[in-house]
């Protein structure tokens, strides 16, 4: 039996998307309706498409009836996460082969990390690689010579990217193939305290270079909770990872063998299988609301909250804020990860990982069990994988093992989720509490105003914030600047709560989905390049920010005060070639991208 709040909120997205909804659904049954797509191509097309492939792969492309299927990578060598693809394309070659199955590197989308371009003008690129990405995965898929897709992609807008450009061609099986986590290095409570000390000038660079390279130090997604994987768990939720493989360590046995079997299953369901099972049978309403509820129960990114209306607006569903909200008061918060507790990913699978969350969940009433995931039925969601004398095999999913990281049956950390939605005169906004402690969710206090980053880190080194605070950051949402995290506001704003002042955060901008203890109302809209409430307010103005109570409100009459101009751009590190997407990117509630109309349009 569903949740009658869930119902509730999927009824409402169904009614509300059905237009969108009922014209992307049109639009795929065309491409399906085509049939095999090598079949249609001329003799020149298709010679132009296998002249790469060796004698015995160009006989089975020719052969109409086996299957080709397309790989979209991340690979790049720099990124952690997406180096263990190099060797995927052959793994999955290898796999198919012997089914007189074929795969392609269909092509390869770029992949920025974000932890390389924190406080860097890099960022400012950064939430705009999501839609390049989409682009890039959809101009890979236009060859049109492939039967399914495989996705390999993980970190922060590479995977919600891939996703939307796959929605383009969403008559194709689809599923992701995930690389891992990199093995724990140092505590995140050491990483913290020494980032916060290097803030306060404790420490040298150093002794923060040192901690810094013994956190991130091998091939692997980062184990904080954070935007990365979030994806992976959110995805595996949707149907869209095989069970139980989100956070399996890379280059292991059983990485590998799922790696196999995600191709080979794929490959097994194209159309004109008994078992074809296209994308857009996977990515309905009811799979986004199992992905919003597994977000929320998991503490998961901010990033989401932009990320998810995007990617289920590619699938004609107009997923809004509001639904999130309201889930998030029903959705009880069942996982404690750093930002939200101590433990990492690694802490997190080794404790039951996806599978033991999802039976969890699904006991509650919480998600919807009429879903098709891309392989199997809803069931095998709530399985794990292991090899069994190196046969890979799926049993029935365990019971938290620590129930310090995944709660235990029948309890929960807090009877609602971790993020929450802010509104108030001030616009709307997002916020993250579950790293919040109770005493610091309601914050009183004078605003400062910034138009940067940069310039809040100067004012905290002239000692300009021992005093109760809301540092308000301004111009930082997706038409200003392309919407830059503001990571570097942690450590330093951190300090000020440790001094014992009242503190937090409000902005237009976006957080790192490692967002912490400082209470930040995130992704006002509208921002303040379209004339919202931050390009108005003073230094001085008194603001409340009450997660508890859900509000965000500037104690001043903004009524008659004059909008405050944007400041002069400077960066010019490529900024300049994504002058049409700041111009076009709808808002942040919107999923801050500039593929789609918007939705009030």
């Amino acid at each position: 039996m569903v949740h009658s709040n869930v119902e509730a909120v999927t009824k409402e997205l169904r009614q509300r998307s059905e237009s969108a909804r009922t014209a992307f659904l049109r639009q795929t049954q065309r491409q399906a309706d085509m049939g095999k797509t090598r079949a249609s191509l001329s003799c020149g097309n298709i010679a132009h498409a296998v002249a790469a492939s060796c004698q015995q792969d160009k006989q089975h492309m020719l052969d109409m009836t086996t299957a080709n299927v397309a790989i979209i990578s991340a690979y790049n060598d720099m990124l952690s996460a997406h180096a263990p693809y190099a060797d995927y394309p052959d793994q999955i070659k290898a796999a198919l082969q012997p089914l007189g199955h074929t795969a392609q590197v269909a092509g390869c989308v770029p992949a920025m990390c974000d932890g390389v371009t924190q406080g860097q003008p890099g960022m400012e690129m950064s939430l705009f690689s999501r839609d390049v990405i989409a682009q890039a995965t959809a101009i890979s898929l236009s060859h049109n010579v492939y039967d399914a897709t495989l996705l390999l992609g993980v970190c922060d807008k590479i995977a919600p990217g891939q996703l939307m450009g796959a929605l383009a061609y969403a008559h194709l099986p689809t599923l992701f193939v995930p690389s891992g986590p990199m093995s724990t290095g140092t505590t995140n409570e050491e990483k913290v305290g020494v980032r916060q000390a290097y803030a306060a000038g404790d420490v040298g660079k150093e002794a923060l270079l040192a901690m810094e390279c013994q956190a991130y130090h091998s091939p692997g997604t980062c184990t904080f909770y954070g935007t990365a994987n979030t994806n992976q768990l959110v995805l595996e939720a949707m149907g869209l990872i095989l069970p139980g493989a989100a956070f399996v360590a890379p280059n292991s046995a059983l990485r590998h063998a799922l790696t196999c079997y995600a191709a080979t299953a794929l490959a097994s369901q194209c159309a004109g299988s008994a078992t074809y099972r296209p994308l857009c049978d996977v990515v309905t309403e009811k799979s986004v609301i199992n992905g919003v509820v597994a977000l929320l129960a998991s503490g998961g990114s901010t990033n989401h909250t932009i990320h998810l209306v995007a990617m289920a607006r590619a699938a004609g569903i107009i997923l809004t804020w509001e639904d999130i909200d309201t889930l998030s008061h029903v959705v009880p918060l069942l996982t404690r990860m750093y930002p939200n507790g101590p433990a990492d990913i690694n802490a997190f699978e080794a404790a039951g990982g996806v599978p033991t969350l999802m039976v969890h969940l699904h006991a509650l009433g919480l998600l919807h069990d009429d879903t098709l995931p891309a392989v199997g039925q809803f069931s095998d969601q709530l399985t794990t994988p292991r090899l069994d004398q190196g046969q890979l095999v799926w049993e029935p999913a365990a019971p938290s093992t620590d129930t310090g990281v995944i709660a235990a049956s029948g309890s929960h950390f807090s009877s609602t989720s971790g993020l929450r939605m802010l509104s108030g005169n001030m616009g709307n906004a997002v916020i993250k509490v579950s790293a919040v402690a109770p005493a610091h969710r309601v914050v009183c206090a004078p605003a400062r105003v910034f138009d940067c980053q940069h310039q809040v880190e100067q004012a905290y080194q002239r000692g300009e914030f021992n005093q109760d605070v809301v540092v308000v950051v301004r111009f930082n949402g997706p038409a200003a600047n392309g919407m830059p995290e503001l990571h570097k506001l942690m450590p330093i704003l951190g300090n000020v709560q440790k001094m014992g002042y009242q503190v937090a955060l409000v902005t237009d901008g976006r957080l790192s989905g490692a967002s912490g203890k400082v209470p930040a109302a995130l992704h006002v809209c509208p921002e303040a390049m379209h004339g919202g409430a931050l390009a108005v307010i003073k230094d001085g103005d008194l603001i409340t920010l009450d997660a508890n109570a859900g509000v965000l409100t500037c104690h001043a009459d903004l009524s008659l005060r004059p909008v405050t101009e944007p400041p002069q751009a400077t960066n010019t590190w490529g900024r300049d070639l994504f002058a049409a997407a700041r111009q076009q990117v709808s808002r942040a509630d919107e999923g801050a991208t500039y593929l789609f109309p918007s939705p009030r349009a």
